[in-house]
């Protein structure tokens, strides 16, 4: 089959490799709608999961089922599914103890392009296809739809790290595509002000859409100095870090309220540590708290998240500015995640 890889450090191109067995839980699926993300640029050209060669990207899919195995009882060839970016292995420990998203190992529930092949190939394969695909909705278009694979939910997932609760002061770091599901997820959850910290203009324009209050600009100087201000120097009840780099967890530290909680759920491509300011953290004692997280994936999620599209409470749709027809447009749509243009939220490529 045809399949778009990482052929090394900073070297994309398609390869050809055997069509992926179908084992007794599982599912073989035809791509109908592919998205590249933002972690498919760090895989590729920061090299954070270290070097992979010949290794198919991407994980947000909607697609069709073509095989199932022996075992699946839910689903049959013909279903047009979406495809969860993380897919647990739901027997695990791990998921037993209420984090599927690392069952066999931390991150280990992410394993399209991290432990095994991905969606950007003519087939590809699910585990436990019963509990990692759900039915794609009626009517609804597959490339709206694989914004439930990824972004929806790791946006969403920042609120819940978070605990936003209504009337919360809320700034969210970073306003691509995650982001800005989580300024959804943030009004959703009942926030007061959300502040949003970005500055394309189409991302601030979406965002509006979605209940961002005000705008910062880290151009203009240091994002929690802003925020502070803007905030008679008390500062938020909530920070959602989305973006930025290992020295963002300083300013999201320093822009918290005593009591304060910090969901994270951006992907450090880079760097080794992180640094906390002590001061500004209360020596320890401020009870200013840190959750970062994968988010959890799974069928249940999926549906939960497609019916809320459906019912109107949400719109991915908004976030769709390049639209692509055939597989050949990969590269480029990955591209474009790389560069970000200013026009730039999210592409789709739809699959001939």
């Amino acid at each position: 089959m045809k399949a778009f890889a990482m052929l090394g450090l900073n070297r994309v191109g398609w390869i050809e490799k055997d069509r992926p067995a179908c084992g007794p839980l599982d599912a073989i699926v035809r791509p109908l709608a592919v998205s590249p993300c933002t972690s498919d640029v760090h895989t590729v050209y920061e090299g954070a999961i270290g070097d992979r060669h010949d290794m198919i990207l991407g994980h947000e899919a909607v697609g069709e089922v073509v095989e199932v195995g022996s075992l699946v009882k839910d689903f049959k060839v013909g279903d047009k599914v979406i495809v969860s970016a993380i897919t647990p292995d739901w027997g695990d420990i791990n998921s037993q103890r209420g984090f599927p998203m690392h069952s066999t190992g931390m991150l280990a529930g992410w394993k399209f392009s991290n432990f095994k092949d991905g969606v950007f190939a003519e087939f590809f394969h699910v585990n436990e296809a019963d509990a990692n695909l759900a039915l794609l909705p009626e009517g609804m278009d597959p490339g709206v739809a694989t914004m439930v694979c990824d972004m929806m939910p790791t946006g969403f997932h920042a609120v819940e790290l978070a605990d936003v609760q209504f009337g919360d002061d809320v700034a969210v770091v970073g306003i691509g595509p995650v982001g800005l599901m989580a300024t959804a997820g943030a009004a959703l959850r009942g926030a007061a002000n959300i502040f949003c910290v970005g500055t394309r203009q189409k991302c601030k324009d979406v965002a509006k859409e979605y209940g961002a209050t005000d705008f910062i600009n880290y151009k203009n100087g240091p994002i929690d100095q802003q925020i502070l201000e803007l905030t008679g120097g008390k500062g938020v009840d909530k920070v959602l870090i989305c973006g930025g780099d290992n020295n963002t967890f300083a300013q999201a530290i320093t822009m918290l309220k005593p009591g304060g909680i910090i969901g994270s759920v951006n992907y450090l491509g880079s760097g080794d540590t992180i640094s906390i300011p002590r001061v500004e953290w209360g020596c320890g004692m401020s009870h200013k708290q840190i959750r970062c997280g994968l988010m959890p994936g799974g069928r249940l999620r999926s549906e939960k998240l497609a019916a809320m599209i459906t019912a109107g409470r949400v719109d991915p749709s908004l976030m769709l500015t390049h639209k692509y027809q055939g597989f050949d447009h990969m590269e480029e749509a990955l591209l474009m995640m790389r560069s970000k243009t200013p026009d730039l939220i999210k592409p789709v490529v739809y699959i001939d």
